[in-house]
């Protein structure tokens, strides 16, 4: 579905989004680790395709199905420095979240998914608590 944008591949850092967003549909998402992509769905709608960077080796970014519990336009880790997280959207009880951060094309976070700044603030606008969210690889 990425083609409906007129883009096949992405670099790091880079997202398409789309012009106009379906008004009926629950939102998801549904993050690839193999391809370190993350796609934003309105309803069967693809509204959104990003590059991004989960858990560096010895970290994990988890699979599985999981809900946004806990959303916050800026926030900063508890674990890791004070870093900051913004546009920050929990999936779990340890701190992985969606936030905009450093997106260098590969595996490079200690568990979050980060995504290029702009497209973690369309995802934010577009996310309630309780999406529903894939991650699979």
């Amino acid at each position: 579905m990425v083609a409906e944008f007129g883009k096949l591949g992405l670099s790091p850092g880079q997202y398409l989004w789309a012009a106009s967003i379906p008004a009926q549909g629950d939102t998801h998402i549904v993050v690839d680790l193999l391809t370190q992509m993350t796609y934003v769905y309105r309803g069967d709608t693809l509204i959104g395709a990003s590059t991004m960077s989960s858990a560096k080796q010895g970290h994990i970014t988890p699979y599985g199905y999981w809900s946004i519990l806990e959303k916050r336009p800026f926030y900063r880790s508890k674990k890791y420095d004070n870093a900051p997280m913004p546009f920050m959207q929990r999936i779990d009880n340890y701190g992985i979240a969606f936030h905009g951060g450093v997106n260098p094309g590969y595996p490079a976070s200690h568990g979050c998914m980060r995504l290029p700044i702009k497209f973690a603030q369309k995802l934010y606008s577009v996310t309630k608590v309780g999406t529903k969210v894939v991650i699979e690889g």
